[in-house]
């Protein structure tokens, strides 16, 4: 690169890091068939950007504006705030119905629970615990297991 040109570009863009990356990204615009804003003079696209910089060509905020969205890895969508939160109350309501299927008619819901005042019996869980099958959990007495030894 010549000198001179990093030189005059320095009095536009004060920063050193800064103008390398706008330079970068303008040169990488160019090789991707962006409109030049000068001559390329049989200049490579790099010194072409610089020269463009120098000479007060482009749009330095735009330029740098490009060049920040291309390292945003989250782009915020262009809907109105309603729309979303119209869309949240919708999932909302479709989590409640999903809810509402899962209580099958005969299983036990969460308002038949009891309280954590209210006792339960032993002979409720000795009635729950024998309508339940192996495969649901019900535990095996020591005797049982010992009778088929």
């Amino acid at each position: 690169m010549a000198r001179v040109t990093v030189e005059d570009c320095v009095v536009q863009i004060p920063n050193r890091f800064e103008l390398v990356m706008l330079a970068a990204h303008r040169a990488r615009a160019l090789a991707s068939g962006a409109e030049l804003a000068i001559e390329r003079d049989r200049d490579k696209n790099p010194v072409v950007a610089l020269r463009e910089i120098a000479e007060s060509r482009l749009d330095l905020s735009t330029v740098e504006d490009s060049l920040v969205k291309t390292f945003q890895k989250r782009i915020e969508p262009e809907q109105p705030e309603e729309e979303t939160l119209d869309t949240m109350t919708g999932e909302q309501q479709n989590w409640a119905g999903a809810m509402d299927d899962v209580n099958e008619p005969g299983s036990r819901s969460l308002d038949d629970l009891p309280d954590d005042d209210e006792e339960v019996s032993d002979e409720e869980n000795l009635e729950s615990e024998a309508d339940a099958g192996p495969e649901e959990g019900a535990t095996a007495s020591y005797e049982d297991t010992d009778a088929k030894r």
